[in-house]
């Protein structure tokens, strides 16, 4: 079995030694299906700019990923076709002008749209999209006025309440709906037959949302009594936002909703469609293109900062030494991103000095404690052996530490954006709220305990200790934020708590174990379905993927004091699956924001297993 394991895990480590891009880092695709490749080609004809090449490979990409019945979904065991997403590829492959309304794939995506409601019955941000391209008017599908982003800090629910990831696709938003703005060239097409009747917005909100709306409006009536011209100083405040916001490569933070929304958003302040600021940010967005099988697909954003910290922690790991070419080069490229800009994160944490990481290669403003953690993880033996690096490693423990929510907790990009009263908004679970998760506080406690020297009985760990605790589910497992679901949870939550001394006869260890046990398949491994994340009940995928029986069995092996019957089936798995390239490989492993957005990580089959195996072979030595 040694033999085995030992062999599989060169296997990978040549995998991703070969994989290295030439400036060290890791460019794995972060793929999130086809809404990105449907907004590119919309807005490209849209604002007319014909890149006729790449549509084509976008409608190639879309055509494919259509399934039989007519419809797209966001994974496969989703159940019936995500209505949102087939209303927007149907939309974009008309636009295209590649694909004939009355081919037999926009035929039968038709009759499932119809079947379903029509173009009225599509989530908000569709609504936004058809209304702003001309397909349906202009119905305030974000019923805030602007106004509401001066309600000053006091004001229990204000803009800076909401996450930094809400601020950045709701700020250009909020500037195109204010105006309805509608750009319509003359070739668009004509979606007026997936009209079956407009309903009424006000409709779709239960009360404590009306009431919300209600409190927000009064607010916003306070204002306007003391101030004058309110409404264009929101529209300025937004703009300047916008300004302030954008990275080098012209995008806004990086994220692809974002900036295509900006363009739009600038377009409605009077920006003419071949402005300098709209051509750079359509070439940002075209900078993120990678190809996945032969076809173009536009990230979301890219993981090359997240990609090369994991993938130099795990070959050091496995043994390559910090002062190997490749891991040289991979430190290279994270020492040169450490931030040194101040930004959103400082509203709500005022007195702390850049020292962050962000997810994508162009990030400088918006680091996140997963990607800091991870580069610090990397950075560790470096730092440790050549101490000129020590501010490096300085400025990154005291953001992450100044970070930890009042909670206990840690979240991602922010400290105590938590306001429960924007819950009642209608604007996606995932979207506004940037709370403490389990994730990423037990990823943080696992870093703390094994890579500080931070006493175990500092009260910044307690907190999280406790914090962790509360949060375990009744069956034993914990849910998360950015990982798919309760395995992910119950993972990072079982490696955080016995890195910062809890014993594994801890009540919360022992019922973990058994939860993980006990969704362990016949075949060895796990694998768990997205619906866990949508109705928040562990589902079972129904067969076992490499990535969530690499975190499956992480956590068993960091319980264990001698290997297991679980144990060893789950290493037999990852040795005789590992070759294996189906559907299971290109499940997502991670989300966005549930329901509507989810990520398959191109690297996560080879980090995730060669992490275990390597742990397994250290703690047991068989």
């Amino acid at each position: 079995m040694r033999k085995d394991v030992i062999r599989q895990r060169d296997k990978i480590i040549e995998r991703l030694l070969s994989d290295q891009s030439r400036n060290g880092s890791w460019e794995y695709p972060f793929e999130t299906g086809i809404l990105t490749d449907c907004y590119m080609i919309i807005l490209l004809r849209v604002l007319e700019k014909n890149d006729e090449s790449l549509i084509q490979s976008l409608v190639n990409r879309i055509l494919k990923e259509q399934y039989n019945d007519g419809t797209w979904k966001l994974y496969v065991d989703e159940g019936k076709g995500k209505l949102s997403l087939t209303i927007t590829a149907y939309y974009a492959l008309l636009f295209s002008g590649y694909v004939e309304k009355n081919s037999p794939n926009l035929i039968r995506a038709k009759e499932f749209i119809m079947i379903n409601g029509g173009l009225h019955k599509a989530n908000m941000f569709t609504l936004a999209l058809l209304s702003l391209t001309g397909q349906i008017e202009w119905d305030s599908p974000f019923p805030i006025p602007v106004e509401a982003v001066l309600l000053p800090e006091k004001f229990p629910i204000n803009f800076c309440d909401i996450s930094v990831f809400g601020r950045a696709n709701l700020a250009p938003l909020l500037i195109v709906a204010d105006y309805k703005l509608v750009v319509k060239p003359a070739n668009s097409p004509n979606l007026a037959d997936l009209i079956i009747r407009k309903t009424d917005g006000k409709n779709k909100f239960t009360d404590e949302t009306r009431s919300i709306f209600d409190f927000i409006e009064q607010g916003i009536e306070q204002i306007v009594e003391l101030k004058e011209d309110v409404h264009e100083k929101a529209l300025e405040y937004l703009e300047q936002y916008l300004y302030d916001h954008i990275e080098l490569d012209g995008t806004l933070y990086s994220y692809f909703s974002a900036t295509f929304y900006m363009i739009f958003a600038f377009i409605a302040r009077g920006k003419d469609k071949n402005d300098s600021k709209i051509i750079k940010a359509i070439d940002g967005l075209k900078s993120m293109i990678c190809t996945i099988n032969g076809d173009k697909h536009c990230q979301y954003t890219t993981a090359h900062v997240w990609n090369t910290a994991l993938i130099s922690s795990a070959l050091q790991f496995a043994g390559i030494p910090h002062t190997e070419v490749n891991i040289r080069q991979a430190n290279q490229y994270l020492l040169e991103r450490q931030h040194v800009k101040l930004g959103d994160w400082t509203v709500h944490n005022p007195h702390t000095y850049p020292g962050g990481w962000g997810f994508s290669n162009v990030n400088t403003i918006n680091p996140d404690i997963d990607d800091t953690i991870a580069s610090l993880r990397a950075l560790h033996q470096l730092i440790i052996e050549q101490p000129h690096y020590y501010n490096v490693w300085d400025r990154g423990i005291r953001w992450v530490l100044s970070m930890q929510n009042d909670d206990g907790g840690w979240a991602a990009f922010e400290k105590n954006v938590d306001n429960p009263l924007l819950n009642l908004l209608p604007y996606g679970e995932g979207l506004l709220l940037d709370a403490s998760s389990v994730d990423l506080t037990g990823r943080t406690l696992d870093f703390l305990g094994n890579y500080t020297s931070i006493d175990k009985d500092d009260q910044q760990i307690k907190k999280a200790i406790k914090w962790l605790v509360n949060h375990q589910e009744d069956d034993g497992s914990w849910n998360c934020r950015w990982g798919i679901y309760y395995i992910y949870g119950t993972w990072t939550a079982i490696i955080g708590l016995m890195a910062v001394g809890i014993r594994p006869n801890h009540p919360s260890i022992t019922r973990a174990k058994k939860w993980i046990e006990h969704t362990q398949n016949v075949d060895g491994g796990w694998g768990e379905s997205c619906n866990s994340d949508k109705i928040k009940k562990y589902i079972p995928l129904g067969v076992s993927t490499l990535t969530h029986t690499a975190w499956a069995l992480d956590s068993l092996i960091t319980i264990a004091d001698e290997v297991t019957p679980s144990i060893q089936k789950g290493i037999n798995f990852l040795i005789n699956h590992a070759d294996i390239k189906d559907w299971r490989s290109s499940y997502p492993k991670g989300q966005g924001m549930g329901g509507e957005f989810y990520i398959h990580y191109h690297s996560y089959d080879y980090i995730w297993p060669l992490f275990t195996l390597v742990k397994y072979l250290k703690k047991f030595n068989k």
